[in-house]
């Protein structure tokens, strides 16, 4: 097995308390955070409606960490321009919104930002072959996207791997999203994923000692 790449953890905004989202986020910064992810719903492409453009301008003076936006929309091309705008560094979108993936992720990086890839759990992972030289970021959707708090599908650990051999010796991130807690980080981690989102996972407790002691866990449940 190839040596692990250093673990990043990007707590997902989706678990935390909205009513303070800004005081949120420069708390799980300060616990340790190394991205923040920003899950983006439309209530069209998955069955839930979060936040968009507005709200993440609103907080992205709130830190200094990097934005990784995570596209769950149907139509992401029509919105690319202005989550670059708003702050976004990285832009996933999701194969299976994507009719010229590659014209979306060359737009992506033109913009400025890093472009990644998004797969739900039941899509193969073919789709990315012709597209490796053109990726920041593969992100494997280990839950159904639409919903925090979902139970860890176990194949997505096999799925890794499979991405990680495709990948050969390109220097790409590959993000799981969904169900990640100390006990599945592992999972993940040791088959080749280097990004981890965790929502409750990491904003249970509602307050930043806590946020700091459930980072911790992951990263030592990972070493």
């Amino acid at each position: 097995m190839a040596q692990p790449r250093p673990l990043l953890i990007a707590p997902s905004v989706l678990a935390s308390d909205f009513g303070k989202l800004g005081a949120e986020i420069a708390a799980v910064d300060r616990a340790g955070a190394d991205w923040i992810h920003l899950d983006v719903m439309d209530g069209h492409f998955v069955p839930n409606l979060t936040f968009g453009p507005p709200i993440i301008k609103a907080v992205r003076g709130t830190t200094n960490k990097f934005f990784d936006a995570h596209l769950m929309v149907s139509n992401p091309d029509a919105l690319l321009g202005e989550y670059a705008a708003a702050g976004a560094e990285m832009i996933t979108v999701h194969i299976e919104a994507c009719t010229h993936l590659h014209r979306t992720l060359a737009a992506i990086r033109e913009l400025g930002c890093k472009a990644g890839v998004s797969l739900n759990p039941a899509t193969p992972i073919h789709g990315l072959e012709y597209v490796l030289d053109q990726l920041d970021m593969v992100l494997v959707m280990s839950v159904n996207p639409g919903f925090g708090g979902q139970k860890y599908i176990p194949e997505a650990a096999q799925k890794v791997a499979a991405i990680r051999h495709m990948l050969g010796e390109r220097d790409v991130h590959i993000q799981v999203d969904g169900g990640v807690t100390p006990e599945t980080a592992p999972l993940v981690y040791h088959a080749g994923a280097d990004v981890l989102v965790a929502g409750s996972a990491v904003f249970k407790g509602g307050e930043e000692s806590a946020y700091k002691a459930n980072i911790e866990a992951i990263r030592q449940a990972c070493a």
